[in-house]
């Protein structure tokens, strides 16, 4: 379960307010895959670290009675200057998980190879994201939080990424931004539509992609 109690977020553009998230209340049901939509620079992503912890809402407090993973494939969470090996121990101990089953896992999915005992701040874009994707996978969450990195490698590769993705969510929730509707019918079962500030909540998924469809054939408002 995870409950919005009067959240609110915003940024300062160029002098004027942009209202990202408005006050929001709304309990989203568990054991659910949601899809989360919206148009760019709608505060989709914005609202998955305010969830995670990773932003600080303005107003109000997000409630949950599971464990909550990180934004899947978020990268903020390394340390640089550390190997992948170190990171994943360092996860691990935070997490409190077994070090070498994690460590085990990350290094058979994200086929790394030897890279994983060089620094991160060597690792291309892709081989963040490769690990990221092996970390989150690698610890059993009650929620997983997902931003558009299901596809973190060749064609081989993504398939299995979504294979393990697609068994851990059968037994746990998950709030997923994507603009491949496909991607999101895959996965998800209902829908939220962030708009102006404000989440509409859609038990089926098919109905949230009509409404964000919908609005998208609107001009859209100007951030500042």
């Amino acid at each position: 379960m995870v409950r919005f109690e009067n959240l609110s977020k915003s940024f300062w553009i160029k002098g004027r307010e942009k209202v990202v998230i408005d006050d929001l209340n709304l309990t989203l049901p568990t054991g659910t895959s949601l899809g989360l939509l919206g148009r760019n620079g709608a505060g989709k992503s914005t609202l998955l670290d305010i969830i995670a912890g990773v932003q600080a809402a303005d107003r109000g407090r997000v409630v949950t009675d599971g464990t909550m993973s990180w934004p899947v494939g978020f990268g903020g969470s390394f340390h640089l200057q550390m190997t992948g090996r170190q990171n994943v121990r360092f996860v691990a101990r935070i997490y409190g998980v077994d070090t070498e089953g994690l460590l085990d896992f990350v290094l058979d999915f994200s086929e790394l190879g030897r890279m994983i005992d060089s620094p991160v701040k060597t690792y291309s874009q892709g081989m963040r994201a490769r690990l990221g994707f092996g970390l989150s996978m690698g610890i059993k969450f009650d929620t997983y939080l997902v931003d558009e990195v299901t596809a973190v490698g060749d064609a081989s590769f993504n398939a299995k990424s979504q294979a393990v993705f697609l068994d851990r969510v059968k037994g746990a929730s998950a709030i997923m931004v994507s603009h491949q509707m496909g991607k999101l019918r895959n996965f998800c079962d209902a829908g939220l539509v962030l708009n102006n500030g404000k989440l509409e909540y859609f038990d089926d998924l098919d109905d949230a992609i009509k409404r964000h469809e919908e609005l998208m054939k609107k001009p859209q408002k100007p951030a500042y």
